[in-house]
């Protein structure tokens, strides 16, 4: 019986040397990819090593790259005011004209990215 305490209490001495042992620090890229998991389909800011600042939802994780979706906030070229009435024929099918595209997809890799942080979303 005495043999039996011994042998655990033992195990119990290096299961909690092993719990204080303290782990690996994550590397930026590993730090930026778990950021972007917590902030997934979110309205973040993005800045790049580069200086840039981007806004946008966290679209899609890879194991290299995020893409952001960043909204369009340009007008947009509109062909129909430059034709008074619309040219004869049927016209494409199944509407003449192609709406805008409210979002385009920005793609950059965890190395690039020097932070992401939350917005509001109104």
């Amino acid at each position: 019986m005495e043999k039996k305490k011994k042998g655990t209490a033992a195990a119990k001495q290096t299961a909690a040397l092993s719990v204080n042992v303290p782990n690996e620090p994550l590397t930026a890229v590993q730090q930026m990819k778990e950021t972007c998991h917590n902030h997934m389909h979110r309205y973040v800011l993005a800045q790049t090593h580069h200086g840039w600042c981007i806004d946008g939802f966290v679209e899609h994780m890879d194991d290299e790259v995020v893409c952001l979706a960043v909204p369009n906030n340009s007008q947009g070229w509109d062909s129909r005011a430059f034709i008074p009435q619309s040219p004869p024929g049927p016209g494409l099918y199944p509407y003449p004209f192609y709406p805008r595209r409210r979002f385009y997809r920005q793609i950059f890799p965890y190395g690039a990215l020097r932070g992401v942080s939350l917005l509001p979303y109104y």
